[in-house]
């Protein structure tokens, strides 16, 4: 409703990532090489950024740059915080954990969500903890296949 007070998304990602970063937690970035070719990912990409590139362009095919950054990493624990739009709940749940613990950078993945009756009260509309949780349930036992975290922040 107009004129109501509410919790804004972009501060309170700021205040999580000031604490975090107080206590030596990082952003952690992984490059790599993508292509068309099914065979020549799989066969690739185990490697080195440098030497997938190498291998793509040795088989003939066109190389493209990708990467994958998680918000904060430490001690082989990646934390996610989540007060964006819910789109971006999904892709951390289902690549960006899993794609660090595939690479042997992590052993567990957390997901800080709003819960619903914080969610309720933001100014924009981010997905929450209940509706994940649900979502990760919902697709069986070992998915995602990371071990996960949620953590449901309530006001």
């Amino acid at each position: 409703m107009k004129g109501e007070l509410k919790f804004s998304p972009i501060e309170m990602n700021k205040k999580f990532a000031a604490e975090l970063k107080k206590n030596k937690w990082n952003e952690s970035r992984v490059s790599y090489w993508v292509t068309r070719n099914e065979k020549l990912i799989r066969s690739t990409m185990m490697l080195p950024a440098d030497k997938q590139k190498k291998q793509i362009e040795a088989a003939g095919e066109q190389p493209i740059f990708s990467y994958n950054q998680t918000d904060f990493v430490k001690d082989r624990v990646a934390i996610e915080v989540q007060f964006g739009k819910y789109a971006f709940v999904a892709y951390d749940l289902f690549v960006k954990h899993l794609a660090f613990y595939v690479r042997d950078e992590i052993d567990v993945g957390i997901e800080i969500l709003p819960m619903k009756s914080l969610q309720a009260d933001m100014s924009s509309g981010p997905g929450y903890f209940e509706g994940e949780l649900y979502n990760v349930i919902r697709n069986g036992r070992g998915v995602p296949s990371v071990p996960l975290v949620m953590i449901g922040v309530a006001p």
